[in-house]
């Protein structure tokens, strides 16, 4: 990793921001779907606008690079590096005129995410993470919280991929066994935006079930450089071939991994 440093993390954060601002262009805070067609034709637009040239700048920077095609998205990822990519991370939330969105950029080593950088445009933050260095909030170093155990944590989980009626069934049961455990528990999506909650110390615990790498990448880099834990929900080590994640606080990381673990 000795030339994976902060000069590509510095060009890579461009890369983001100028397909955050190509979004933001067609972005508005009155948008409402009214319909399924309407719903998809803004997201596809949503996709044709971050991605134009957002591939080729990245692999420009980086050509020994793979690119992680959607295809792959699940499931153990082969050694080397890759550019794992959300260029339109909570698409959903764009066209529905709510500002949690943004560009979502990883590179990810032998497996585990090592560089990443999100941009909100709305808020005007970029987040960047290198593996090493820290992790940052336009500028502001990020640790996460103090907190011991579940009785004062904030914690909270993330929607499946659609037609997953087990993993449905699996989230329900994890939310009710931590409703009784933690402070207070959140269903959101994305992903990204609950994981930096975690990194930037607001939040104390989060976890997914059969998440996809593009969602969960730049959260596991953000926490983990924030100073807190990354595992699958039950406590075992994390690699990209789990069927989940769960990003905490050290504080809290043990007592979560309990309680999902009695899950199942």
């Amino acid at each position: 990793m000795t030339d994976i440093d902060t000069h590509l993390l510095n060009d890579v954060a461009k890369v983001a921001t100028d397909a955050g601002n190509r979004l933001l262009a067609v972005y508005s805070p009155d948008a409402r779907p009214a319909n399924r067609d309407e719903l998809l034709k803004a997201a596809a637009r949503n996709e044709e606008v971050s991605s134009a040239g957002l591939r080729a700048a990245l692999q420009a920077l980086r050509p020994q690079a793979r690119w992680l095609a959607e295809d792959h998205e699940t499931g153990a990822l082969p050694d080397g590096e890759w550019w794992v990519v959300d260029n339109a991370e909570g698409s959903v939330n764009h066209v529905h005129g709510l500002p949690e969105w943004g560009v979502s950029v990883t590179l990810v080593v032998d497996g585990v995410p090592s560089l990443g950088v999100f941009r909100q445009p709305v808020a005007g933050l970029t987040y960047t993470a290198l593996r090493g260095h820290g992790a940052h909030e336009n500028g502001r170093r990020l640790a996460v919280s103090r907190k011991s155990g579940l009785d004062l944590a904030i914690v909270g989980t993330g929607q499946a991929e659609a037609g997953q009626a087990g993993t449905y069934a699996r989230i329900g049961r994890s939310v009710t066994a931590l409703l009784g455990k933690a402070f207070l528990v959140r269903v959101t999506v994305p992903s990204t935006f609950p994981m930096l909650a975690v990194a930037a110390g607001h939040t104390d615990a989060f976890w997914q079930y059969q998440p996809v790498l593009p969602g969960i990448a730049l959260g596991i880099v953000m926490v983990t450089e924030a100073g807190g834990i990354v595992s699958a929900a039950d406590g075992a080590p994390w690699t990209p071939a789990r069927d989940s994640v769960l990003v905490a606080a050290p504080g809290v990381h043990g007592a979560a991994a309990q309680a999902l673990g009695e899950v199942g």
